[in-house]
């Protein structure tokens, strides 16, 4: 017995230590003085190019909006996962509803550290993993371009979430597993800097390896198949393979994915679908630099061998 009771004792002890432990690694980390000096006063023109870059009108804006609806960032997307269903909120500048109370500080932190302005932990549904690689003075001109779009009242519905999805701490240990700012494909000294150019837009603001790469079960990207398609997160078909490998786009020149990402039409005469439609309509918004830089990382990149179709075609 005095045994037993020691066992015990010491199981609550270690219990106690670690429930500690785990509550501190997972509290939500905002950025430092030296990260939020480098914001700097941010310009709305060039925030524009960022905001186009990051598709922010594709899961913020009312599904099925068109012309300048789609600047009415009101929310309500369904995003289905095998974790329930997450839906991006109104980051309209109503400042109830939306965004439009929140400090350029907020923003950043949100961005680049997945912090709300209250201190919680966001869902990485939405994308900080990848906008955590941004630059600060970015971050800046982003919010002043957000600053000259419309407040539109009403909020977005909540996220589903299942038990123990529906508990936020826990992402804080999910972040020190999957949160960097490092970026995924690293380049030898004297790489291109339309290809440099391209992996910050491709990597941060575009984050386009959140839908193209494929998930470990604790959600967050396999890198090793980075950018080699996924199941959609809409709930139906796949987010096709854009490297080099297999199911991919190897056959496709750099101007055919420059032409691509402006027109949307591919190099089969076939046009673009599905979620690609919003994105590519942002894609054309950007200057011609910007997408053949794109279209240079995407052709500089590792190709995969067994791209996420051709993964599906073989389970079939």
């Amino acid at each position: 017995m005095p045994l037993l009771k020691k066992l015990v004792g010491a199981a609550l002890i270690l219990g106690g230590v670690g429930a500690v432990a785990g509550w501190l690694l997972s509290a939500p980390v905002k950025l430092d003085a030296e990260t939020l000096a480098q914001l700097g006063p941010g310009d709305a023109a060039r925030g524009k190019r960022i905001f186009n870059a990051g598709g922010c009108t594709s899961c913020h804006a009312k599904p099925g909006s068109q012309g300048d609806a789609r600047l009415q960032l009101v929310g309500g997307l369904e995003l289905k996962t095998p974790f329930g269903t997450f839906v991006p909120p109104n980051i309209s500048q109503d400042a109830k509803d939306g965004i439009g109370a929140w400090s350029v500080e907020d923003l950043a932190n949100a961005m680049l550290k997945g912090v709300s302005p209250s201190g919680e932990h966001f869902y990485p549904a939405f994308p900080y993993p990848s906008y955590a690689r941004m630059r600060p003075a970015d971050i800046a001109d982003l919010y002043a371009f957000l600053k000259t779009l419309p407040a539109v009242a009403g909020k977005a519905p909540s996220h589903s979430l299942s038990f123990p999805f529906n508990i936020r701490r826990g992402l804080g240990l999910w972040k020190r597993l999957y949160l960097s700012k490092e970026p995924v494909i690293a380049f030898s000294d004297g790489t291109p800097d339309p290809v440099m150019a391209g992996r910050y837009l491709v990597e941060g603001p575009g984050h386009c390896g959140e839908c193209h790469t494929p998930r470990a079960f604790t959600g967050g990207t396999r890198k090793s198949e980075w950018l080699a398609g996924a199941a959609a997160a809409e709930g139906n078909g796949i987010v096709s393979n854009i490297t080099s490998g297999e199911g991919g786009i190897g056959k496709w020149s750099e101007a055919d994915i420059a032409n691509y990402l402006e027109t949307g039409f591919t190099p089969e005469f076939d046009s673009a679908s599905g979620a690609m439609v919003d994105v590519q309509k942002n894609m054309a918004e950007l200057t011609p630099d910007d997408r053949a830089a794109i279209a240079a990382y995407l052709k500089a990149i590792p190709p995969h061998p067994n791209g996420y179709p051709a993964r599906k075609k073989t389970a079939n």
